[in-house]
C-alpha cells in the first residue's frame, strides 16, 4: 500500500500510531508484545501499525529523524 504517512503520538498513554493513506473505518489486531496492525475494515488489507510503550522501547536510542516528505510503502 502506498501512500502518506499518518503519524499519532499519545504522550501519556505512550501510544504511536502510523497509518498509510486516508483514515477509514477499521480496527487493530494484536499481533503480540504491546503490537497491532491496523486493519481497513472494508478491504480488510493491513493499513497501519500501533506500538504501546513506545517510548520505553526506544530508551537509549538516538533521536530518530527522517526527512520530509519521504514515501513509504507497506508490504503485509
Amino acid at each position: 500500500m502506498k501512500g502518506e504517512l499518518y503519524v499519532y503520538y499519545d504522550e501519556e498513554g505512550d501510544f504511536l500510531e502510523l497509518n498509510i493513506g486516508n483514515y477509514t473505518e477499521g480496527y487493530f489486531r494484536d499481533v503480540g508484545e504491546g503490537v497491532s496492525e491496523r486493519i481497513d475494515e472494508k478491504t480488510g488489507k493491513v493499513t497501519g501499525i500501533a506500538i504501546l510503550g513506545f517510548k520505553e522501547r526506544t530508551r537509549g536510542m538516538s533521536d530518530v529523524r527522517v526527512k520530509l516528505p519521504f514515501k513509504l510503502e507497506l508490504i503485509a
